[in-house]
Parts: C-alpha cells; sequence; structure tokens
C-alpha cells in the first residue's frame, strides 16, 4: 500500500500549506530521531519525537525552493518543516549526531541516526541541496533583473528544474498534478477491493481448515486437563482480538473512504509509508491470531461436554468412595473385636500350656515313681 491510500491533512505550527505538498518532490529519505532544542534553556535537547522517523528532503518546483520535512506517524502532525537557504549550515556534533538552525522557525533541529553512514549521507545531501538553493536564488536574482515576471517565472522553472533532476535523479518539471495521481488513487482503491476479495477467498480456505480442525476434535480428550484450564482466557483473548479486528476494520474503512479525497492524500504521499506498512503487518498478524483463537474455541464445546461427563464420574466414584469407606470402618472394626478376641485366647491359651506342664510333670513324676516299683518287684 502506498501513501495514496491516506487523506489526512498535515498542519503545523509553522505552517505547512494543505496544497504545498502535491507540489514538492522527495529526493532524498531516512530515518532518524529528531530532536528540538529548548527555546527557555537554548542549551538542552528536547525530544520531538519517541522513536527514529522518516526525514526527506524536498523539492519545490513552483517556489524553487528546497525543505527538510519530517512527520511523526504516531501523531499525524510535522515535526520539522524547515526551508533551506545558503546561510544555513549543517554541524557533526558527534559521530551519529547532526544539527542545524532555522531563524525562520526560531529553533535548532538535532538529528541522532543509527550510524555514521546514515550522518555522513545526510550532511552530504544538506551541502548539495545548499548548493542548489545558492545557485537558484542567483539565477532568481539574474531573471528579476532582466527579465519580465512572465519571464522570472519561466527563469525559475528552467534552472531549478533542472538541478533538482540532478539531485534526485528524476524529471519533476514531468510530473503532472492532476490525473495521474487521480488514476494513481484509482488503482489503489481498486487494489485495496482487490485485497478484500483475497481475504474474503482465505475465510473460505479458513473455514475449510477448520471444519478439518472440528473432525479431528475427538483427538484432543487427552488434552482436556490442561485446555480446560485455559478456557478462560482464551475467550478473553478471543473477544480482545475481535475488538482490534473490528477497530482495525474501521480502520481500512477509513482509509477506503479516504482514498476518495485525492487533494488531502497528496500531503499524506511521502510521510506516512512506514506507518502504513506497520499497519498493514499488524492487521495481518492480528487477523491470524484471531483465526488461531476461533480454531482453538471450536474445540470448547467439546472439551465442556467431556468435563461435564468426567464431572458425573467423578461423583459416582465419590459415592462409590464414601460406601467403601463405610466398610472399612466396618471391617476395622471386626478387625479390632477378632484381635481382643485372639489376645484373650492367647491368655487363656497360656493358662492351658501351664496347667499341661503341670500335668505332664505330675506324669513324668508318676512314671519315675512306677518305674521304681518295677526295680523293686
Amino acid at each position: 500500500m502506498n501513501l495514496h491510500s491516506f487523506s489526512h491533512p498535515i498542519w503545523h505550527p509553522n505552517g505547512i500549506d494543505p496544497t504545498t505538498l502535491a507540489w514538492e518532490q522527495p529526493i532524498f529519505t531516512t530515518r532518524a530521531h529528531v530532536f528540538q532544542i529548548d527555546p527557555t534553556t537554548k542549551k538542552n535537547w528536547v525530544p520531538a519525537s519517541k522513536q527514529a522517523v522518516t526525514v526527506s528532503y524536498f523539492y519545490d518546483s513552483t517556489r524553487n525552493s528546497y525543505r527538510i520535512i519530517s512527520v511523526d506517524g504516531s501523531k499525524v502532525g510535522v515535526i520539522i518543516n524547515s526551508t533551506i537557504t545558503p546561510n544555513m549550515t549543517f554541524t557533526k556534533t558527534s559521530q551519529k549526531f547532526g544539527q542545524w538552525a532555522d531563524s525562520r522557525a526560531n529553533t535548532v533541529f538535532g538529528l541522532g541516526f543509527a550510524s555514521e553512514q546514515q550522518l555522513a549521507k545526510f550532511a552530504e545531501k544538506f551541502q548539495e541541496v545548499k548548493e542548489a538553493a545558492k545557485l537558484a536564488r542567483d539565477k532568481s536574482q539574474e531573471k528579476m533583473e532582466t527579465s519580465s515576471n512572465h519571464s522570472q517565472e519561466s527563469g525559475r522553472e528552467t534552472p531549478s528544474s533542472t538541478q533538482a533532476s540532478s539531485i534526485n535523479g528524476t524529471d519533476d518539471e514531468k510530473i503532472s498534478h492532476g490525473g495521474p495521481e487521480t488514476a494513481a488513487l484509482i488503482t489503489e482503491n481498486d487494489r485495496l477491493k482487490t485485497a478484500v476479495e483475497q481475504s474474503n477467498a482465505n475465510a473460505k480456505k479458513w473455514e475449510t481448515e477448520l471444519q478439518t480442525l472440528r473432525e479431528s476434535n475427538a483427538r484432543l480428550v487427552d488434552a482436556l486437563t490442561e485446555s480446560s484450564a485455559n478456557v478462560e482466557s482464551w475467550k478473553k483473548q478471543l473477544n480482545s482480538c475481535k475488538e482490534e479486528s473490528e477497530t482495525l476494520r474501521e480502520k481500512i474503512s477509513e482509509l477506503e473512504a479516504q482514498c476518495a479525497e485525492a487533494s488531502a492524500e497528496k500531503e499524506r504521499n511521502a510521510q506516512l509509508s512506514a506507518r502504513v506498512q506497520e499497519l498493514e503487518t499488524e492487521l495481518q498478524d492480528k487477523e491470524q491470531e484471531l483465526e488461531n483463537l476461533r480454531k482453538q474455541a471450536e474445540i470448547i464445546p467439546q472439551l465442556m461436554a467431556e468435563c461435564e461427563s468426567i464431572t458425573e464420574k467423578l461423583q459416582a466414584a465419590d459415592v462409590k468412595n464414601k460406601d467403601l469407606e463405610e466398610r472399612i470402618g466396618g471391617l476395622q472394626a471386626d478387625i479390632e473385636d477378632s484381635q481382643s478376641k485372639q489376645g484373650n485366647m492367647k491368655g487363656e491359651l497360656k493358662k492351658f500350656m501351664d496347667i499341661l506342664d503341670g500335668k505332664i510333670d505330675e506324669l513324668h513324676e508318676f512314671r519315675q515313681g512306677l518305674s521304681r516299683l518295677g526295680v523293686d518287684n
């Protein structure tokens, strides 16, 4: 998706005319963290963006001027709108940080880059644009001295357009400001419709896959214990993803409606490309996550039925356990009674053994007496 999908107008206290970006062409683009000097202390840097944003050089062929423009996609606002003049100087204050003063905006801008190479390229392009601005100013002054107002307009177009082409490698003079951009918007709108149709086709494919997953639900009985604990979490995630999906769909509807506003879309031409890509990636991720949760949610009724069945079995088992516990209690009482009787029997048996031992001793003495009588006889 290109930047024609957005049509929010860009407003800024420093002043970007809503029609100017339509006539400007980006000649160099990079990403950096943007800072501004503290207007009170004039010493400390104040962050103008929470993260790295797109910073671009623009050439305005109608005004024969060059500007540095940066838009924070999260805030949809201009954070840099600086017209480059021959008197400006870009200074490298460290290996990855540079700054320049803008007297018209009454501030100092600072850029923090991810690498030294990006800083070097930005500084080199600043010098080129500065020289081009100086050349354009000199040419404009010459034309003002030697020609009429009509000649001034022609002189402003020819050399500056040539200089712009030498910088960005494109022919800005041949760009139309009407029909081609409207056609591009129509083409983008058709592409969005095709994407929606493709999404519907993917939804049918997902429905087929969902039916296949339903046929495989019987295999998920072993995962009942773990899944039952996550049912509520799945419901919350599903509701959250549905809300996010509806929000994203509303954003898509807004983007499609905004495609009809050709004049406002021109203002979003180079600044919001990164934001659009992030939204598309987020939308795809959320839709995929939502579809996965829908697939998982299909097994919830089966899991609930299995859970109820197991609950009934557990209740029946509890009843049996109580019956068994009562029987065990009776058996333990019988065992204790039996042990008591066994102890009594052991005591009686011991008494009987003692009596038997006494009788055996008496028989032994009696036998010895008989033996002595036999010997005597």
